[in-house]
């Protein structure tokens, strides 16, 4: 009769072992433990933001809120919607070119993809995260993806790039002194380990891990690490030092009400007492673990109803703000539409209205312009014939100035180059008492030639009968003399030679010599006639 109990109770304990495998498959990554306390009110809250953070046109925030609110239903399942929210937040952060938020909400969205089991979108989307990361040289963003690839590789069994991409990360979170990062490495180190079977390695790698937690008082997290050293002693043989370390745990589990780390202890415990072969402690743990297991369900169920419930009403409150704002636009187009078309009747009257007063007017004004124009030009043409009379007169007084200066100056030059020729005749004889005064007076003859004075005027008075002239020459871009400018503007006066050598002072081999030189600076040949081109100018 004795063995009868212990038989049922070995039946009900293969069957609640056999309950909680499947019970603790529910909460599998990514719910390792209870992430968000009150995901259903957290998710309102975010939504209110959200909302303010778009009046206020305050992009960031709007960002975050978005990504915020994927990542609260990517921990609760609903990786459809938590997608969603991930790619608005993706497109804010690309539009204000935010490349580390931009980084990490990729990277957030290779994590759900991965549990979504579509390996080859997450890699590719932590693969660009990676990328962005080291572009803006944030080493923690970068730190954090590399464990994330590491532990892509460690659930494909490729160990070795698994070790790559933890070790890589744990420089880095080393670097910049992250002490929960380079704990969290040194537990996905711990875990590859001990899928090896490399239990030493593993412990070691647990051990660091704890330190760092502890000393950053990360109880949760210290919780898992010392499960796990109590899950290697048990595999290692080392049942009540593992039974010792899960109980630990456990009590601290219990401490901090952590339900989900409650039922793991538990199982560990009840794992470890039966292979002792001490099945009433073993069973106790089990049905122990059984109880917070369905603890954590159903408050998870409930929490899941209460979220789901959530999500229903903000897609029935956005399809009512959809519906609201379609039909605002429907009515504001039907109104727009009505008021344009009152709008066209009222300026089509107006404008055909309008438009015969204005053709009436512009009829009467074009009359009066016309009128008005016929006696502005006869008047113009009256002016024009004035003014063309008395530029031919004043022309026709230059030129007799010019003229009469031009003589002038000739008959006194001839009479100064008659004085000095008798000066010059009398300087050759042997008379030395009169000769120095007579070298004064051709001195002061050959001044009196190149009076400068008279010069200017003669150039104001040309200019003024030739206008422009001057800048013709100066076009030509060639280095021309004072004296090649008297010669060119005495050529152009139609004056003969000796008149025009009177007037430089020079004698006529000498004007042949300067008329000669003349040609050479103005490349011309042999053919060519000076005084044609001189009066082409």
């Amino acid at each position: 009769m004795a063995a009868l109990p212990l038989h049922d109770n070995m039946i009900r304990l293969f069957v609640i072992l056999f309950l909680l495998f499947n019970i603790s498959n529910v909460f599998a990554e990514p719910f390792s433990g209870i992430v968000n306390s009150q995901p259903d009110s957290d998710l309102l809250i975010l939504k209110r933001k959200h909302l303010r953070a778009l009046s206020e046109n305050n992009q960031v925030e709007a960002g975050d809120c978005l990504a915020e609110m994927g990542k609260i239903c990517f921990n609760q399942g609903h990786y459809s919607m938590a997608l969603d929210f991930y790619r608005k937040a993706d497109r804010i952060y690309a539009n204000i070119n935010d490349r580390s938020r931009l980084a990490g909400n990729l990277s957030a969205m290779g994590t759900l993809y991965y549990y979504n089991k579509q390996e080859n979108e997450a890699f590719q989307l932590y693969t660009r995260a990676l990328k962005m990361y080291r572009s803006i040289r944030n080493s923690t963003g970068t730190a954090e993806v590399l464990g994330q690839i590491g532990h892509f590789y460690e659930k494909k069994h490729l160990y070795d790039s698994a070790f790559f991409y933890q070790q890589t990360a744990l420089r880095l979170y080393k670097s910049v002194n992250l002490k929960d990062g380079a704990a969290k490495i040194y537990e996905n180190l711990g875990s590859i380990y001990e899928d090896l079977e490399q239990y030493d390695s593993a412990q070691v790698c647990f051990n660091r891990s704890l330190a760092l937690y502890k000393n950053s008082n990360n109880k949760i997290a210290s919780i898992e690490v010392i499960n796990n050293l109590g899950d290697i002693q048990r595999k290692t043989g080392n049942y009540a030092v593992g039974i010792s370390l899960s109980k630990r745990a456990y009590g601290m589990a219990l401490e901090s009400k952590n339900l989900y780390q409650q039922a793991s202890c538990t199982k560990d415990l009840g794992l470890a007492y039966r292979l002792l072969g001490r099945l009433d402690s073993a069973f106790h743990y089990m049905e122990l673990s059984r109880k917070y297991s369905l603890e954590v369900y159903s408050a998870e169920a409930m929490k899941q109803t209460s979220f789901l419930q959530v999500l229903y009403e903000m897609d029935q409150k956005s399809d009512e703000i959809a519906k609201l704002e379609s039909d605002r636009k429907i009515n504001m187009l039907i109104g727009g539409a009505s008021l344009l078309f009152l709008i066209v009747i009222f300026l089509s009257a107006v404008f055909v209205i309008g438009r015969q007063r204005v053709k009436i007017k512009e009829q009467n004004t074009l009359a009066r312009q016309q009128e008005a124009d016929h006696e502005l030009i006869s008047l113009e043409l009256k002016n024009r014939q004035l003014e063309e009379e008395s530029l031919k007169q004043q022309l026709q007084l230059k030129m007799r100035e010019l003229s009469n200066h031009t003589l002038t100056q000739v008959r006194n030059n001839q009479v100064l180059e008659d004085l000095r020729s008798t000066l010059v005749a009398m300087i050759k004889e042997d008379k030395r008492d009169q000769k120095k005064q007579m070298q004064q007076l051709v001195s002061t003859i050959n001044e009196s030639f190149n009076n400068e004075a008279g010069w200017k005027e003669f150039n104001i008075i040309f200019e003024q009968v030739h206008q422009s002239f001057f800048d013709k020459l100066k076009d030509l871009q060639i280095e021309l003399t004072a004296a090649d400018i008297r010669l060119i503007a005495l050529m152009k006066m139609n004056l003969n030679s000796s008149d025009i050598a009177v007037m430089l002072g020079i004698s006529q081999d000498s004007l042949r010599v300067s008329r000669y030189r003349l040609r050479k600076k103005l490349n011309m040949t042999q053919g060519e006639n000076l005084s044609a081109f001189v009066h082409s100018l």
